[in-house]
């Protein structure tokens, strides 16, 4: 059923009311078929980006949608609503353009950023490695100078990175490397997917997503321009850290469209299977069942909003990026995995895509820092908050410490 959703303006209504016609025109027919057989949707993108739904959230002076982040993340919601994998590698794409615009030059930008706005360029994400997962810091990835005359021309890249999605069908990769030893020895790339020296692996056998590869990419001495890299030597993890804040809110917004999907698919079975004489939704312990669903999905997608709504008001928002990323993600697997329950026996077959949903919502405790990072950084910013409960002045020498 159609979300009921709080939009700020009327131009806002109308791109998700394009966005439901798209998705329930291109994606639902195709998405199970899709993801049984590990079928790659060979065109969806292009036609995503001819309808601008790939540059959302950037400026349109670089022909991005010049949507605020709450109405680029109810998109995405409607996209995972009908397929998460797209709606993953969407939210993918534009986290790897965040960095060339946040931090790219101005000749940079002019040079790459509409294209991979409109679409005309796939973007990858790669950070993570076998060995350095959570633990940005300790990737090993190398770009090394390469000098002709005391000057920089190239960088040589040696390493292999993981889990990079769309791996081997992006056009470029926001790709993070060692330029120095230690922490801000990290620097961030723009490389593109076609250079020589680079391979990749086979594409992961996946418990969901399948559609969408994910793969190992190997670095054998390619070479980089020099006008590849982003901002400074040494800034790559400030830049791969700003990124993730944005991408965390990007996972939210698509755990709890795959939460929607499910919710409505129980919400729908429940109305029409009987037992006993009448609905199975109309049994308490199904309705209150089905109820805590529902308030689990609204839940999570106010808390993804406010932390938008943050964002867009240009105030600190990491804290409630990884609140948002939180609940949202373990909402979704609670949240199908109840569906499964509604159905009984159905749900857990493929002729009904619950199961698919609970599979595909177990990823997305992992996806851009595992819940367990997430409890991490909300605890830290706990601890270094300098905001104290408001105490009235005749009171504070009662309070003990």
């Amino acid at each position: 059923m159609p979300v009921d959703r709080l939009l700020p303006t009327q131009e806002a209504h109308d791109l998700l009311d394009l966005v439901r016609d798209f998705a329930d025109r291109e994606l639902a027919p195709i998405v199970d078929e899709s993801e049984r057989h590990a079928v790659y949707p060979e065109g969806l993108f292009s036609k995503m980006g001819e309808l601008g739904l790939l540059g959302l959230p950037y400026s349109d002076d670089h022909d991005g949608g010049g949507q605020p982040y709450e109405v680029y993340l109810q998109v995405l919601e409607e996209l995972a609503a009908r397929w998460a994998a797209v709606a993953v590698a969407t939210s993918v794409h534009v986290m790897s353009c965040f960095s060339i615009d946040a931090f790219g030059s101005e000749a940079q930008k002019q040079q790459w950023l509409p294209s991979m706005l409109r679409g005309e360029l796939i973007g990858g994400y790669s950070l993570s490695e076998p060995d350095a997962g959570s633990d940005a810091a300790a990737l090993s990835c190398r770009a090394d100078r390469v000098e002709r005359a005391g000057r920089v021309t190239d960088y040589r890249i040696t390493g292999t990175k993981a889990w990079v999605t769309h791996g081997g069908k992006a056009d470029f990769y926001t790709l993070f490397a060692r330029t120095a030893p230690g922490s801000r020895g990290v620097s961030c790339f723009i490389a593109t997917g076609r250079a020589d020296g680079l391979s990749f692996g086979k594409p992961e056998s996946k418990m969901g997503l399948d559609a969408i590869p994910t793969t190992s990419v190997h670095w054998d001495g390619a070479l980089l321009d020099a006008d590849r890299l982003l901002g400074k030597e040494g800034q790559g993890l400030r830049i791969a850290f700003s990124a993730l804040d944005s991408g965390r809110l990007g996972i939210a917004a698509i755990a709890t469209g795959l939460a929607q999907a499910a919710l409505d698919v129980a919400v729908e079975y429940a109305r029409e299977r009987t037992a006993f004489g009448k609905p199975i939704a109309d049994h308490e312990g199904l309705g209150f069942l089905l109820a805590d669903m529902a308030a689990g999905v609204d839940s999570a997608r106010a808390t993804y909003l406010d932390a938008a709504r943050r964002r867009d008001a240009g105030m600190p928002y990491s804290r409630q990026a990884s609140v948002a990323k939180l609940i949202a993600t373990d909402t979704a697997m609670r949240v199908t995995t109840d569906a499964v329950q509604v159905l009984g026996g159905y749900g857990y077959t493929r002729d009904f895509p619950v199961e698919r949903f609970m599979r595909e919502a177990k990823v997305m405790q992992i996806f851009e820092g595992t819940n367990q990072i997430q409890r991490l950084v909300i605890g830290r910013g706990l601890q270094s908050s300098r905001v104290r409960t408001a105490v009235p002045t005749e009171l504070r020498e009662r309070v003990p410490g």
